[in-house]
């Protein structure tokens, strides 16, 4: 077991165990790392250092649970851009592979139903992982990043987590159909080979699922728990808003927004706030002036000096 720093030499580390080229590979590092140490790699090719280091430590030592790194030490974005190039590194790259090396070893002729059995139970297999990441990839991620955006959804990782599976179990038992029942010529390398390929994917996809299971889920419930307390406030701070008279900074930067023709929702994604959110302040805001036209706001905002005439949309 070995804990590794910030400031290991990267070719070092490579030296003494290659596996760490994936880590590198799916946080997009280039090799040609000269005498760099992680964090000046890190830093190069703009991947957050203590991710980098989260996921390596927790691969590199076999996913052992005495190396799960604290949530709030993570960064969502540099870990989602590390799970997203791991599905592409699957379903473009290692997936096609095996299937190539498949066909090599036990054919796919029409005469050959053994073959045609496995190659079928194969894709079937590569399909339900690719609706599995197409799943992360459309609703998991996206949610992910609203909560960094500070917009609410009815979404929660809990959903994600309770149906979350590593996908691996499949290839487990085509690896053991494989080795137990299919009868292959002594002496056949191909099959060797691509048995050896299998169990490599086998063990990347399980350590790919304990990532998403021991770092990406718990950062995510860490932010709803803040996300969660941030909204609690930003509506406190609306009802303390209503039974004032004068406009928050919010309200005036709603105002802003209002006079140079963005939509609710526009606004709404600018300022990071929920579409409900600006509605409650354009309501304050036309109780507050009296002002319930967009003409009215624009004359409001340019006497008050919140916008300049060459900024507003007429």
């Amino acid at each position: 077991m070995h804990n590794y720093l910030s400031t290991d030499k990267v070719a070092e580390l490579i030296s003494q165990d290659y596996s760490l080229l994936q880590v590198m590979s799916r946080f997009n590092i280039p090799l040609g790392v000269k005498e760099k140490s992680i964090d000046e790699v890190c830093r190069a090719n703009n991947v957050d250092t203590e991710t980098f280091l989260a996921v390596l430590n927790f691969i590199g030592n076999g996913c052992n649970h005495k190396y799960i790194a604290e949530p709030e030490t993570l960064s969502l974005p540099s870990l989602m851009n590390y799970l997203r190039q791991a599905h592409s590194y699957f379903l473009d790259f290692s997936f096609p592979a095996i299937r190539r090396k498949l066909i090599n070893a036990v054919g796919n002729g029409s005469d050959n139903e053994s073959a045609l059995l496995i190659l079928q139970y194969y894709d079937t297999y590569v399909s339900e992982v690719r609706e599995h990441f197409e799943y992360e990839n459309a609703i998991v991620f996206p949610y992910i990043d609203s909560l960094i955006n500070q917009s609410h959804t009815s979404f929660n990782i809990d959903t994600f987590s309770a149906q979350h599976d590593p996908a691996a179990k499949k290839l487990t038992e085509l690896k053991n159909i494989i080795i137990r029942y299919y009868e292959a010529p002594a002496g056949s390398y191909a099959l060797h080979d691509v048995l050896f390929d299998i169990f490599g994917c086998e063990e990347e996809l399980k350590a790919h699922g304990l990532v998403e299971e021991h770092l990406l889920v718990p950062a995510v419930k860490l932010l709803e728990r803040e996300s969660a307390v941030h909204k609690e406030k930003t509506e406190k701070e609306g009802d303390d808003d209503e039974q004032s008279s004068t406009l928050s900074p919010r309200e005036k930067d709603v105002i802003i927004g209002v006079v140079k023709g963005l939509t609710n929702k526009e606004i709404a994604d600018k300022l990071c706030i929920s579409l409900n959110t600006v509605l409650t302040h354009r309501r304050n805001i036309a109780r507050k002036l009296e002002i319930h036209s967009p003409a009215g706001l624009t004359i409001y905002a340019i006497i008050n000096g919140l916008v300049e005439l060459k900024d507003v949309s007429l």
